[in-house]
């Protein structure tokens, strides 16, 4: 249990206590988990925002920033950061150094608030059902799509979390989460996770590309944009998905 312990300390603001220090390859492999932990958090409270004021709008935004409230805004801050750096900066050294600027720019801003209107109207269109299976599938898959970029892409850096999980991350426990974020996707959406893994493959595959381009290759800020795009293309699929089938244990 410590390596649960340790995701929900990193991926979370939840104050939760360890006697030690846990070992990032232990944490990993638990993220899909805890991501799927939190995707359930934000579905309930979209169902229940739904019950209680039958607005979608306000039950969508509701999630959202409940979503937000656990994680600290932690994956936000690094789409934020990229896009102010990508968008930005003219050579390679000109975007590291925005990426290690703390303040956001506009590109930066444009992103975040793109990334908040994009979930709210993809969560806001669906049925309490659906958006609480697009919130644990997009959210453990946001995250399985973090961990497998971890130590197989080269990072930009030689310091900063990029580099640090790279070192300490190592299979089997990669492996073990990816499965695990795969299969909470199967139990919450059944079928539907053959069209989401690939969408957030694809998704993951595009923020990489472009990281490699900008910074000849990746940080933990990208890491959270690779969450966070990943997150908004599984939701977006989902909303599609489910406007024309119906989930499996409906």
């Amino acid at each position: 249990m410590n390596g649960f312990v340790g995701a929900v300390q990193f991926l979370t603001r939840i104050p939760l206590r360890s006697a030690a220090a846990v070992p990032h390859h232990r944490a990993v492999a638990w993220f899909p988990f805890v991501g799927g932990l939190i995707g359930l958090a934000a579905g309930v409270v979209f169902a229940a925002m739904i019950e209680l004021t039958a607005s979608a709008a306000l039950a969508g935004a509701t999630a959202v920033v409940s979503g937000l409230l656990i994680t600290g805004a932690f994956h936000e801050d690094g789409l934020a950061d990229m896009s102010d750096a990508v968008a930005g900066g003219n050579t390679q050294e000109g975007r590291l150094r925005i990426l290690d600027d703390p303040r956001h720019g506009t590109y930066g801003v444009a992103a975040l608030v793109s990334s908040i209107v994009l979930r709210v109207v993809a969560i806001s269109s669906m049925s309490p059902a659906a958006g609480v299976a697009a919130a644990v599938a997009a959210h453990a898959l946001g995250r399985t799509a973090a961990i497998s970029v971890i130590g197989r892409v080269r990072s930009a850096r030689t310091s900063g979390l990029g580099a640090t999980a790279a070192d300490a991350v190592r299979e089997p426990g990669r492996t073990i989460g990816a499965v695990a974020g795969i299969a909470i996707c199967a139990m919450a959406t059944g079928w539907w996770v053959a069209v989401l893994v690939p969408v957030a493959a694809l998704s993951t595959t595009v923020v990489v590309s472009v990281a490699r381009r900008a910074f000849g290759g990746i940080n933990g800020d990208v890491l959270g944009a690779v969450e966070q795009v990943s997150e908004i293309a599984v939701l977006i699929t989902t909303v599609a998905l489910a406007t024309h089938h119906a989930l499996w244990w409906r």
